[in-house]
C-alpha cells in the first residue's frame, strides 16, 4: 500500500524533544515501511526520518510561530496542505497515486483534502486533540464518504459531535518504541521524578512542584515553555519586545506559578530533551508525573514511561485511567492530596510489570497492524477494492481501548 503520511508543519519528524504527534508519526511510519508499505512523509524540510519520499512547505518547524497572533499563524497549516495537495496531484499524474492519505493535521488537513471530493484519494485523519477545541468544525464537516476519522482513545471519541461520530472508524491507542534492555530495578534508579510535558497550566506543572516539595522528592521538568525549548531560548525571546512569545498565554502563567518554585536543585527546568538524554531520564526516574487539568485524549509520554519500566503517577482524567493500571503500573489520583500521597508509594510498583504491559499494548506492531486494518476499511468503503479483494471489517474487539 502507498500512504502519504501528513505530519504537519510544526515540528520535524522525529522531533528533537517535545512533540507527541511527531513521535507517533515517526513510530508508525517506520513500522509500516518495515511491513512492506510505501510511505511518503509530509513534514518540514529538516525531518530526518527515513521515508520513501518527502513533501514540505517549510525548511524547519513552525512550532514557535504558534505563539503569534492568529492572523500570523492561520496560513501556516494551509500553506503546508497546499504542498500536500500538489504531491497528491503529481503522483496521480505520474500514474503512481496514493492509496490513502493519512493526515495528522487537525481541521485543516481533512478540510482541504476533503475539498478534492472524488478527485482525490481516500483520507484517514487521526484526531489527536480534545474535540471540544474545534466543535464547530466537527459538527459541520462532511467527508462525503471519502474522509474518515480515527481517535486515539475511546474517552476522546465520547465527546465527538454526532456528525463526526458517523465518520469515525474507531480508535487506535498511541504507540512508542519499546526499549530492548530490561528496565532498571528500583534500587538502581535515581531519586528524582520527571515531568515530561509542555510546561503549562493544563499539564498541572504547579501541582507537580508542590506535591514533590511536600513529598521531598527532587523534580525535573523537561519540556518547552511558550514554544521555547530551553531557558536560554526563553531569555532571548523575552529580551526581544517583538518576539511572539510575549503574546503566548503560557508565559505569564509560567512566570507567576512555576518560575518562583524553581531552585535549580530540588526543582529544575532543563528544557526539552530528546534521543539518548530523554531515554536516560525516563529510564532512571523513579516515576513520570502527569498531574493534568484537562481531558487528555492520547498520552504518548505515558506510553514512553511505561515502556521504560517507569511508573506513572497521574490525575484520573481523560485517557489516563485507560493507560495506567492503578496500583500495578502506577497510581491515579483525584486531587493534589492524593497525588502527593501516591509519590510515597512508588516502591510498590514493579518496573518489569510496567514494561511488560507496555510491550503488550503499546508496541509499534500493535498500532501498525490496527492502522493496516483501517486503511483496508477505508479502501473498502470508497470502493477502491474489488469485492474479492475487500477484507472483513476491522475487528470490533480492537476498536476499544483496552
Amino acid at each position: 500500500m502507498k500512504v502519504l503520511m501528513d505530519a504537519g508543519p510544526w515540528l520535524p519528524v522525529p522531533p528533537r524533544g517535545y512533540g507527541g504527534l511527531e513521535n507517533v508519526v515517526a513510530t508508525l511510519t517506520g513500522e509500516l515501511r518495515a511491513r512492506g508499505h510505501t510511505v511518503v512523509l509530509a513534514s518540514v524540510g529538516d525531518s530526518e526520518l527515513p521515508a520513501d519520499g518527502r513533501v514540505s512547505a517549510f525548511p524547519t518547524g513552525q512550532f514557535a510561530q504558534l505563539a503569534g497572533p492568529y492572523p500570523q499563524v492561520v496560513g501556516i497549516a494551509h500553506a503546508h496542505e497546499q504542498a500536500v495537495l500538489r504531491a497528491v496531484e503529481e503522483h496521480a499524474e505520474a500514474g503512481v497515486p496514493f492509496d490513502v492519505v493519512h493526515t495528522h493535521v487537525e481541521v485543516v488537513g481533512p478540510a482541504i483534502l476533503g475539498a478534492m471530493r472524488r478527485a482525490g484519494p481516500p483520507v484517514l485523519a487521526t484526531l489527536h486533540w480534545d474535540l471540544g477545541r474545534n466543535s464547530a468544525f466537527y459538527s459541520a464537516f462532511d467527508g462525503h464518504g471519502r474522509v474518515f476519522f480515527v481517535g486515539v482513545s475511546e474517552i476522546q471519541l465520547a465527546a465527538a459531535p454526532d456528525r463526526l461520530r458517523r465518520q469515525v472508524l474507531g480508535s487506535v491507542p498511541l504507540s512508542v518504541p519499546v526499549p530492548q534492555e530490561q528496565p532498571l530495578p528500583v534500587s538502581a534508579r535515581s531519586h528524582f521524578v520527571l515531568l515530561l510535558a509542555r510546561i503549562c497550566e493544563l499539564k498541572g506543572t504547579d501541582t507537580a512542584l508542590r506535591a514533590c516539595r511536600d513529598a521531598r522528592l527532587p523534580l525535573v521538568l523537561a519540556g518547552p515553555v511558550a514554544g521555547m525549548p530551553d531557558a536560554a531560548a526563553l531569555a532571548d525571546a523575552r529580551a526581544d519586545p517583538r518576539h511572539p512569545v510575549h503574546t503566548h498565554p503560557d508565559l505569564p502563567w509560567f512566570t507567576e506559578h512555576v518560575e518562583p518554585l524553581l531552585d535549580g536543585t530540588h526543582a529544575r527546568w532543563i528544557g526539552t530533551v530528546a534521543g539518548p538524554e530523554k531515554a536516560r531520564l525516563v529510564r532512571e526516574a523513579r516515576a513520570v508525573l502527569f498531574p493534568i487539568r484537562w481531558e487528555e485524549p492520547g498520552g504518548t509520554a505515558v506510553c514512553e514511561a511505561l515502556a521504560a519500566g517507569t511508573p506513572v503517577v497521574a490525575m484520573a482524567r481523560g485517557c489516563l485511567p485507560s493507560l495506567v493500571d492503578d496500583g500495578r503500573t502506577g497510581f491515579l489520583a483525584d486531587d493534589e492530596a492524593g497525588f502527593t500521597a501516591a509519590l510515597g508509594r512508588l516502591a510498590e510498583i514493579d518496573p518489569t510489570a510496567c514494561a511488560a504491559e507496555a510491550r503488550r499494548r503499546f508496541a509499534p506492531a500493535v498500532m501498525a497492524e490496527r492502522y493496516e486494518e483501517l486503511y483496508a476499511e477505508v479502501l473498502r468503503r470508497t470502493d477502491r477494492l474489488t469485492p474479492a479483494e475487500r477484507p472483513a471489517p476491522p475487528r470490533a474487539r480492537d476498536a476499544a481501548v483496552r
